[in-house]
């Protein structure tokens, strides 16, 4: 079981949504997030005085899947969010020791579904 966690652009979204369902994965939880990286913000001016931006809006991803979907996964996500520029995003691949539905009880693989 793995936990991936992607950051996109907030424009992205849908594109990722449709590719992960192409790739028959249904489960997600999408956060509004803010963070910075290569991009390093940029400058405005708001009321005559110059102000740096340097967090900007991104999309959190996390979804949990088996081992059988984890590179679909990371394979859609990257078809629907790369647009081969600066702040397309990451993605981080963690190892889930447990995961329990708390409906049912049912725990590992089964939870996940």
């Amino acid at each position: 079981m793995k936990l991936i966690i992607a950051y996109i652009q907030p424009e992205k979204l849908n594109d990722v949504k449709q590719a992960l369902y192409n790739k028959q994965v249904f489960k997600l939880s999408v956060t509004n997030a803010m963070g910075c990286g290569q991009q390093k913000g940029f400058h405005e001016t708001y009321r005559g005085a110059d102000i740096e931006v340097n967090l900007l809006k991104k999309v959190r991803l996390e979804i949990a899947v088996n081992e059988d979907f984890v590179q679909p996964t990371i394979d859609a996500i990257i078809a629907g969010a790369r647009t081969n520029k600066i702040g397309d995003g990451k993605i981080f691949v963690i190892s889930l020791d447990q995961c329990i539905r708390i409906r049912t009880g049912e725990t590992g693989n089964e939870a996940i579904g």
